[in-house]
């Protein structure tokens, strides 16, 4: 199974609100994948960044950043060729990232 399913599952198991996986390679950002989801608490947002790192370091992707603070409305996961954020419903509608990559495929959407 690749990676992309592997992230996929796990979003959909761990609850992710309205997960969305943005194939980046056509736009001028140096990254394959953006993995957008919304967390329904502060818990939440850290359960999902402690299982996205567990995740990546399972798979032998190297972590080059992360968002290591709390009650952030945004928590970057950057693995190189995959970043994973995390947001708030209110961070998400606020920095928008679907609309301002609007031009990205969605290879996968929750509906």
């Amino acid at each position: 199974m690749d990676i992309i399913e592997k992230i996929w599952e796990k979003l959909l198991e761990k609850e992710a609100v309205e997960p969305v996986i943005l194939d980046m390679s056509s736009t001028n950002v140096p990254t394959d994948y953006f993995v957008i989801l919304t967390a329904n608490s502060t818990p939440h947002m850290k359960s999902l960044r402690e299982t996205f790192l567990e995740l990546l370091n399972e798979i032998g992707k190297q972590i080059i950043y992360y968002d290591k603070g709390d009650n952030y409305d945004w928590l970057i996961i950057d693995a190189g060729d995959i970043v994973i954020h995390i947001f708030t419903k209110e961070g998400r509608e606020f920095y928008d990232l679907e609309g301002l990559w609007i031009d990205a495929k969605k290879i996968k959407e929750s509906k």
